[in-house]
C-alpha cells in the first residue's frame, strides 16, 4: 500500500480542519509491519519438527525410506543392527530438519503468518508499537496532555487510538470505537486515506466536546501522516 504526496497532504488537511474546533492534538501513523514475528515462526517450525515425524513411526519408518541411507539388505548380526539403528536415526533427523525448514518458510507468508500468530500476541505488539510512536513524536508533551494518536498496523490488520492522560481521564476509551471502525473500514476497502479522514473527523468531534480551543492556542504537534 503506497501513500503519495497528495495522500499525505489530504491527511494533514483533515487534521488541521479537525483541530480548528479543539485544543487537542491529532497525529497519524501507519506502520507497514510492527514485528517480524520470527519467534512465532520458529516456535511453529520446532513444534512441527518434533511432532509430525512421530506419525511415521507406526508406519515402520526406517533408513530405506530415504534414498542413499540404508538399502534392501538387512544384517542380522548385532553390529549390523546397530548400523541400521544409526541410519534410521539419521534419516529421522533429516525428516525433522525438512519439516522444520518447510514449516518455517511457509510461516513467512504474510497471510499464513497472521493466522498462525495468536490474536492476543498481535494486539500486544501493535499496542506496544503504537505507544512507542506516541512517545517518539512527543504526543505526551502537549501542555494539557491532550494528544491523540491514530495508528494503523497494515500487516496485522489492526488499528489503535491512543489518548494522553488529559483526555483519558475525561473520555471513555469506548468513545474511540467509531473512529477505529471508520479507519478499519477504509483499509478494508483499500481506501486508507478516506478511512483516515473519517477517523480524524470523529476524533476531532470527541475532542471538541471536552477540549474547546484555548485563547492563543498553538499547534503543538505537526499536522502530518507518518508512514513507517
Amino acid at each position: 500500500m503506497q501513500f503519495t504526496t497528495d495522500d499525505h497532504a489530504r491527511v494533514a488537511e483533515a487534521i488541521a480542519r479537525a483541530e480548528e474546533t479543539t485544543s487537542g492534538e491529532i497525529f497519524c501513523v501507519v506502520a507497514r509491519q510492527v514485528s517480524s514475528y520470527r519467534d512465532v515462526s520458529l516456535a511453529w517450525a520446532a513444534a512441527a519438527a518434533l511432532l509430525l515425524p512421530l506419525a511415521l513411526i507406526p508406519l515402520g519408518f526406517g533408513a530405506p525410506w530415504l534414498s542413499g541411507l540404508g538399502g534392501d539388505w538387512h544384517a542380522a548380526h548385532a553390529a549390523g543392527r546397530e548400523l541400521e539403528i544409526s541410519q534410521t536415526l539419521a534419516a529421522y533427523a533429516l525428516v525433522q530438519a525438512a519439516v522444520f525448514l518447510s514449516v518455517f518458510l511457509l510461516s513467512l507468508i504474510p497471510a499464513l503468518r497472521r493466522l498462525l500468530t495468536p490474536a492476543a500476541l498481535r494486539r500486544t505488539r501493535v499496542r506496544r508499537a503504537a505507544l512507542q510512536q506516541f512517545l517518539a513524536h512527543g504526543l505526551h508533551k502537549t501542555e494539557a496532555r491532550t494528544g491523540v494518536l491514530i495508528f494503523a498496523a497494515l500487516a496485522d490488520h489492526q488499528v489503535e487510538v491512543i489518548a494522553d492522560a488529559g483526555i483519558h481521564s475525561r473520555v471513555s476509551p469506548e468513545v474511540w470505537a467509531e473512529a477505529v471502525a471508520a479507519l478499519t473500514a477504509g483499509l478494508r476497502r483499500h481506501q486508507p486515506v478516506e478511512g483516515m479522514q473519517q477517523a480524524i473527523a470523529l476524533c476531532g468531534q470527541v475532542l471538541a466536546e471536552q477540549f474547546p480551543p484555548r485563547s492563543a492556542d498553538i499547534n503543538e504537534v505537526p499536522d502530518r501522516l507518518v508512514v513507517i
